[in-house]
């Protein structure tokens, strides 16, 4: 007896997917060959044959390393940079006696770096391995043979097993569908972790297996399935089953894949046909494409430079050393300390070039403290906390969907920064990708009184009032009732609303227009049982707007079976409403190569009909000599709504005769089930010969808003001087509008449009010579580029938008014509590019990353973005309603275009002057430092004798001089967030470069060599001559190294105070904690026995404490270092200020609520190239003004 078997209706026709037995001869010829080689042994996937296979098991590992390979492994990533490399040989060589230092020394700093980025890598991947756990042990029911089931782990599923997935289970691995609770095999599936899609998609199994629906009946399924290997491609799958000696064409109809859910169905029984690693969403995971900041490469390649100074001083120093070593048994001796006559190699008159050669060995170990050991570490810290803070930042946080800000990604925060080109998509990026129907035109006659917001900005822009039935749009009568708003539906019409559509003269084409929206679909039905109201799950906003529409206009698409689609709908005679059912007899899906959808139903009178909706491009061309009665009006309409900036459809139809339909369903099915290359190829030939003949219904209009805040996030970016494109698959006109709306163009900016629509063009295309049209649009575009060129060439004084079509873009990206393109379209303040495939929009991306060689950033919210977004140098993802592709592909993701105003302008510049200034800061502190090292090995006639004592040494970046910077990176801000939005043009400091260029490195190392003289020459001249306390004691070697040593931490931190912007409580603790942490360890270090302390021994406690002179020099010495940096910036603040310095200048002098100081600071951001409605303000009301803007 069967149980919770749902009703047997064959829903095999819905998306005309024949599951009977097709022909193999040609379709099959790629089964068994490469890339078809997998056997599945379904029900026996412990038999002979399978185990021969080997496939991967269902284990799957996500993690980086594993318990053997995590220490090699990760000691080889963190040696592949050459710093932590260096350290190494000389952590080694420490081991030898050419090392001035104990190794003990030496090694523990590089162990601690090292050990800390080990431990960070080592959690991050333990927390991956605990994911691993919990999938790999969820429990999957398997059959185990003799019609029995039993629990078992994900991970000890085997190819060829049959599993029983329950309603809202994951699938365990890719499994083919053999049955399920309803007897045609149909389930419903959720793919939201492959593509975030929420929508269910349908899947169905073949007719043959239908009937395994009881644990019983599996006991003797045998079948072999032989298949495609495995591979990425989530949408697609080639394969056959032999069951009962007959052949079964097998298509992703039938693939169920690893962690999609089964919904709305009790059960599902599947074959495993790919595990583990092998599985389509696994071959999926591939880590996205590697990417480094700027100023990461940047500081590789300082990080050479100390290197190349490391190694010049060195050998300068060693022959300076072999020189002297040479002279030294001839004349006065006068190193006779080092007993030159009785001496070792190392300073060897006679062996001089191999004691010069001992030296520099010596020296490369000496004065490797130029090269900062922590800076790597202390950089990823210091991001990971930036990121953190960007993941808390309330400005950026969604209430309504409950979305954060998340960056993906660490390693791109200063990238921020330093944006020069957004390259941003439309829909659902600018727009909310919420669809309201909200016009329409039917028989040539339009409906719907709405007002978008485009014609808002518009009549803005024309500076005259909108008029809406003959009333300003601004004119509300107070006591007019409001209509409750309709997620989905903004369409406001008497006319036809509330059933006065019957009284209209086309009624009955009225009746089929909305009759169409209402069963040319995939929409899925959701029927509340409480209340009644149903819900539609659609694939695409614009479907549910549809159908929605339909509704409120009285025809309700209410229930949809395997086969067929019901409508509630007025009946114009009686009056009453009565539910009508079409039997539904195929779907022909929509692309975007065909750009429209159909379908084909029976209806109540037996009647055949096609229903048809899509593009205007592709559909007026296939409309019947005689449907083309309201062709002209149906072609003014569009254009109106286009330039509305709505998205339009025709809607279309016509009646089928029954031979018509039979041979065509013989020829689709066949197509269907072929397979091979040229499948959707021979689907499309097919469906051509039946969409066509087509008599025009009319045209439909959805409006898909702009985000909120996108104008006023445009006019910000474009202060900063941010060049923004918009990359888009919708029409010109829409886009153009679309540009108006959100400031992207203005009145008095001059378009270049470069457009294939000519007459020439179009006669050629007609005559079909491919050759001929690809050479003849080439030729125009490239003229077309050309003369762009000339008139911004031509006029200097003037803003330029430039606008490009799709097919004029596939030529302009041509090896020999985009440096051209380039060149017009940096000129440009504005560029837009209309009807845009996926392709071209990563294409353009690359174009203007190789082309600039400056930062480019790409947004994006659909799965045609993901193209785009990981070729930029910053790829940003929209949560929004396509799915989260996007966000899944992208290194940071956020809900809202407009959060790309704090994203980039306040946490992008706050970020790239953190890490910019903290890394200049550790050069600094190095250089410093290493200089003094340097200074007294020179002063030591370059014996190779270290100025401090071994753990001085090593200490000294780890513990003495660490934390402060790392608190730079963190918490420092120049301006706050405020004043980095009032004042955008801060932001071209990024941009610019100019807080990190060559200049500003050199000068901090320079400072640092400065701090070093004066450090070790006034202590040297302060301390050594004379007595150092009242015993009449000199200054000994420890005590002077101690003093400068105190003296150099002292002036380190104290120029990180100086270097501070905005002190936090945090910040003084560990500034002025690193300097008392100093004196507590050379107390509590000096208190050790002699052989571990050596020339610390006391040394504070004895010689440095009592003593007030060491405490007089420290004073004066610290003073004197820091009066060249103090000079120098209030030189620099007081007469030639950075932008930064003249905001803090203003809230410094209180002057921030000043609102004609502040403009005459903010208009420098207004650029003749600047778009926003800023610069669209100030052209309107000053002309004259902005003209003098432009000659600047």
């Amino acid at each position: 007896m069967r149980t919770g078997r749902k009703k047997r209706i064959n829903f095999s026709n819905i998306y005309s997917f024949k599951c009977g037995k097709g022909s193999f001869e040609d379709d099959h010829s790629q089964i068994g060959g490469p890339g078809f080689s997998r056997v599945v042994y379904c029900n026996e996937p412990d038999g002979l044959e399978a185990s021969l296979r080997n496939y991967a098991t269902n284990y799957v590992r996500t993690t980086k390393y594993t318990a053997a390979t995590f220490l090699p492994k990760s000691l080889f990533e963190q040696f592949r940079r050459v710093a932590n490399f260096y350290f190494l040989v000389t952590g080694i060589l420490s081991f030898t006696s050419l090392a001035p230092y104990s190794a003990v020394s030496a090694i523990v700093p590089l162990i601690i770096v090292i050990g800390a980025t080990m431990v960070k890598e080592g959690i991050e991947d333990w927390r991956r391995k605990q994911q691993d756990i919990e999938v790999n042990n969820r429990k999957a029911k398997v059959h185990e043979g003799g019609g029995k089931l039993k629990q078992t782990e994900w991970k000890n599923l085997k190819v060829g097993g049959i599993v029983k997935v329950e309603k809202d289970e994951f699938f365990p691995a890719d499994l083919l569908l053999l049955s399920s609770s309803y007897e045609d095999a149909v389930c419903y599936v959720e793919t939201m972790n492959l593509d975030g899609e929420t929508n269910l998609k349908l899947k169905q199994g073949l007719e043959v297996t239908s009937s395994l629906n009881e644990e019983g009946e599996l006991k003797d399924f045998r079948a072999i399935v032989k298949c495609e290997d495995p591979n990425a491609n989530l949408y697609g799958f080639v394969g056959t089953m032999h069951f009962e000696e007959q052949e079964y064409p097998l298509s992703p109809q039938q693939l169920l894949l690893r962690d999609s859910k089964l919904r709305n169905t009790d059960f599902i029984y599947g074959a495993v046909i790919f595990t583990g690693h092998d599985t389509k969403v696994i071959q999926n995971s591939t880590a996205p494409p590697s990417k480094r900041s700027k100023i990461e490469k940047k500081m590789d390649k300082i990080v050479y430079f100390l290197f190349g100074v490391l190694f010049l001083i060195a050998f300068v120093g060693s022959v300076y050393f072999g020189i002297v070593t040479k002279d030294d048994l001839e004349g006065r001796q006068r190193r006779w300390y080092l007993r030159p006559d009785s001496t070792t190699v190392y300073f060897d008159p006679k062996r001089a070039p191999v004691a010069a050669i001992c030296h520099f060995l010596t020296a490369l170990l000496l004065y490797s403290y130029l090269i900062p050991i922590s800076l790597y570490v202390s950089i990823e810290i210091v991001k990971v906390l930036q990121s953190i803070f960007i993941n808390q930042d309330v400005h950026m946080y969604y209430e309504e969907a409950d979305k954060p800000a998340r960056a993906r990604t660490s390693n791109l925060n200063e990238e921020l920064g330093q944006v020069d080109t957004i390259l941003s998509d439309k829909t659902g990026t600018l727009t909310c990708n919420s669809m309201e129907f909200i016009k329409c035109s039917v028989a040539g006659t339009a409906y719907g009184s709405g007002v978008t917001e485009v014609e808002k900005a518009m009549a803005k822009l024309k500076g005259s009032p909108l008029k809406v039935n003959g009333k300003d749009d601004n004119e509300q009568p107070i006591d007019s009732p409001k209509r409750p708003s309709i997620k989905g539906f903004n369409f406001d019409d008497d006319r036809i609303m509330n059933r006065n559509w019957v009284n209209e003269p086309h009624s009955d084409l009225i009746q089929k227009f909305f009759r169409l929206l209402a069963i040319c679909h995939t929409v899925i039905p959701d029927i509340d049982k409480h209340t009644g109201k149903v819900t539609y799950e659609a694939e695409s906003p614009d479907e549910a707007a549809f159908v929605i529409a339909a509704m409120e206009l009285g025809f309700e698409f209410s229930k949809r079976t395997q086969t067929s689609v019901h409508v509630n709908e007025l009946n114009p005679v009686s009056g009453k409403r009565v539910e009508r059912s079409y039997k539904l007899l195929n779907v022909l899906e929509f692309n975007s190569s065909r750009k429209r959808m159909s379908v084909i139903v029976r209806d109540e009178d037996r009647k055949l009909l096609l229903l048809c909706k899509g593009a205007d491009s592709v559909m007026f061309e296939r409309l019947a000599k005689n449907g083309r009665e309201y062709e002209e009006e149906t072609r003014d309409h569009v254009h109106e709504y286009a330039d509305a900036g709505l998205r339009t459809l025709i809607l279309a139809y016509r009646e089928l005769s029954e031979e018509e339909y039979k041979a065509f369903n013989e020829k689709f099915s066949e197509a269907k089930n072929s397979i091979g290359a040229d499948r959707e190829t021979l689907i499309d030939g097919v469906t051509e010969e039946v969409e066509k003949d087509l008599i025009l219904l009319g045209a439909t209009a959805v409006e898909d808003k702009l985000q909120q805040g996108v104008p006023e996030c445009i006019d910000k970016l474009a202060q900063a001087g941010i060049k923004i494109w918009v990359l888009t698959g919708d029409k010109m006109e829409t886009a153009i509008n679309i540009g108006y709306a959100c400031s992207l163009l203005r009145q008095g900016m001059r378009q270049i449009t470069i457009t294939l629509d000519t007459p020439e063009i179009t006669a050629l295309e007609k005559m079909g010579e491919k050759d001929a049209i690809a050479k003849a649009s080439k030729q125009s575009v490239l003229h077309q580029i050309t003369e762009g060129r000339h008139q911004v060439a031509r006029s200097s004084s003037e803003a330029f938008a430039l606008i490009i079509d799709g097919k004029s873009l596939a030529y302009a990206l041509r090896d020999d014509v985009k440096n051209l393109f380039l060149e017009l379209s940096i000129a440009c303040a504005s560029v837009i590019c209309c009807r845009s495939t996926p392709k071209q929009k990563a294409l353009v991306t690359r174009l203007v990353k190789e082309g600039t060689k400056k930062t480019t950033l790409a947004i994006g919210d659909g799965a045609n973005d993901v193209g785009m977004l990981q070729e930029a140098d910053i790829g940003i993802g929209i949560s929004g309603v396509e799915g989260m592709q996007a966000v899944m592909s992208s290194d940071i993701a956020i809900a809202q275009f407009r959060f790309l105003e704090s994203l980039l302008l306040v946490h992008g510049h706050w970020c790239y002057r953190r890490i910019s200034s903290m890394i200049c800061y550790f050069f600094y502190k190095n250089v410093t430092f290493g200089f003094t090292v340097f200074l007294y090995e020179a002063y030591s006639s370059f014996s190779g004798q270290p100025a401090y004592n071994d753990w001085f040494l090593s200490l000294y970046n780890v513990f003495f001089t660490s934390l402060p910077v790392i608190a730079l990176g963190v918490f420092d801000q120049d301006v706050s967030a405020r004043f980095c939005l009032k004042f955008p043009l801060l932001y071209q400091e990024g941009v610019q470069n100019v807080l990190f260029c060559w200049r500003r490195i050199i000068g901090w190392m320079l400072n640092g060599v400065c701090s070093a003289v004066i450090i070790f020459f006034f202590c040297v001249r302060a301390i050594n001559p004379q007595a150092f306390n009242k015993d009449g004691k000199i200054a000994e070697y420890q005590i002077l190294g101690a003093t400068i040593y105190t003296c150099v931490v002292w002036v380190v931190n104290c120029q990180m105070a100086l270097a501070i912007s905005y002190f936090t409580l945090i910040q003084h603790i560990l500034i002025w904690g690193e300097i008392v942490f100093w004196y507590l360890f050379l107390l509590a270090y000096g208190a050790m026995p002699p052989r571990f302390s050596r020339t610390a021994y006391k040394v504070f406690v004895e010689s440095l404490a009592p003593t007030p002179s060491f405490h007089i020099v420290t004073i004066f010495v610290v003073v004197s270092a820091l009066v060249p940096y103090l000079v120098y910036k209030a030189i620099q603040m007081r007469f030639f200020p950075m932008y930064h310095e003249m905001i803090q200048w203003i809230q410094y002098e209180g002057r921030s609520d000043d609102p004609d100081y502040c403009n005459i600071v903010r208009q420098r951001s207004i650029r003749p190239q600047t778009v926003g409605f800023t610069a669209r303000s100030l052209a309107r009301t000053n002309p004259l003004q902005d003209r003098k803007q432009n000659h600047r």
